[in-house]
């Protein structure tokens, strides 16, 4: 099957990226608007860009109407007229319901806080809360909104922040700063309404010594 973009509508393009792009790793981003009201929205369209500075994406996609939505609207940067701050929280089995609930388009007087019933905890650095329940949160402050599509349904925004603080659970994290991921449960988004947890897992060299290595499987 050979496929040009151009030729399939909107929707069909996104099920091939939610489709082919998996595992995708979550992010739980809270944020809150310029007149007080918190936001929690998932995105599964989340990376790490660099570690000097610590820098890491999400990429909130248009409204149907081809407005941003509230995330968006909140924590792009002040001079575009919002807050300029947000916090990526940890997807996790524990709470993996409470996440897909806040999918869920809310009108703007109602909390996707109080939807899933999850506990807040104070941010260090910057105005939104962090889950309090999760067991790593970035605080980040918003350096760019790059937009592939303005104003359009579907259109995509890609929000670069830098880490301004990190939070991390002693629980799941060795002195050394290494995350333990038999602790953590993370879990990350496959394609349609499908999840998938993180608990079988396999290594291998990164380099030409992986090739003289059994089969994983």
């Amino acid at each position: 099957m050979e496929l040009r973009p151009d030729d399939l509508p909107p929707r069909e393009r996104y099920k091939l990226l939610i489709g082919c792009i998996v595992p995708r790793p979550i992010a739980f981003v809270s944020t809150i608007s310029l007149d007080g009201r918190p936001n929690l929205a998932p995105f599964s369209f989340f990376s790490g860009i660099g570690s000097d500075p610590l820098t890491l994406l999400f990429c909130p996609s248009n409204a149907p109407d081809g407005s941003e939505k509230d995330t968006l609207r909140n924590c792009k940067p002040i001079a575009e007229g919002g807050q300029g701050q947000f916090v990526v929280n940890a997807a996790i089995e524990e709470y993996a319901r409470e996440v897909a609930a806040c999918g869920e388009a809310l009108p703007p007087h109602e909390s996707e806080w109080d939807l899933a019933r999850l506990a807040s905890a104070p941010s260090r650095l910057v105005k939104p809360a962090r889950v309090a329940q999760s067991p790593w949160a970035f605080e980040c402050e918003t350096v760019q909104v790059v937009r592939t599509n303005p104003g359009r349904p579907a259109g995509g925004n890609v929000v670069i922040g830098r880490v301004v603080h990190v939070f991390l659970d002693d629980a799941v994290v060795a002195p050394t700063l290494r995350v333990d991921p038999d602790r953590l449960h993370a879990i990350a988004r496959m394609g349609g309404f499908a999840y998938a947890r993180t608990r079988e897992r396999f290594e291998l060299p990164p380099d030409r010594s992986a090739l003289d290595q059994p089969p994983p499987f």
